[in-house]
């Protein structure tokens, strides 16, 4: 297969950063059953960002309901809906990762 000085240069940084051989890339390429569209990779990568942002908010909940119950208080009412906003975020996640796979 004959490429470009260029396209050599990409193909061998990328066998880099995925610790394979340019050709072990090339043939897992050319037999995946799955092709990623760049529209596909946008959407995934604005759903990662969007979940980067809700665990924010989470751990944000998490460190506020902390410092209340090592204050001595009781334990908030709404540590509930705190704790099952986590999982729903951790399963949004797993559901995320497992789209990219």
């Amino acid at each position: 297969m004959w490429v470009t000085a260029e396209e050599e240069a990409a193909l061998v940084a990328r066998a880099a950063r995925e610790k394979v051989t340019v050709p072990n890339l090339l043939l897992t390429a050319a037999l995946s059953e799955a092709s990623e569209t760049p529209t596909e990779r946008k959407a995934a990568m604005a759903e990662l960002m969007a979940i980067h942002t809700l665990l924010a908010r989470v751990s944000n909940n998490v460190n506020q309901i902390a410092r209340h119950a090592n204050a001595g208080d009781e334990f908030p009412q709404d540590a509930k809906a705190a704790l099952a906003y986590v999982r729903e975020v951790a399963m949004r996640i797993d559901r995320t990762i497992e789209g990219l796979m």
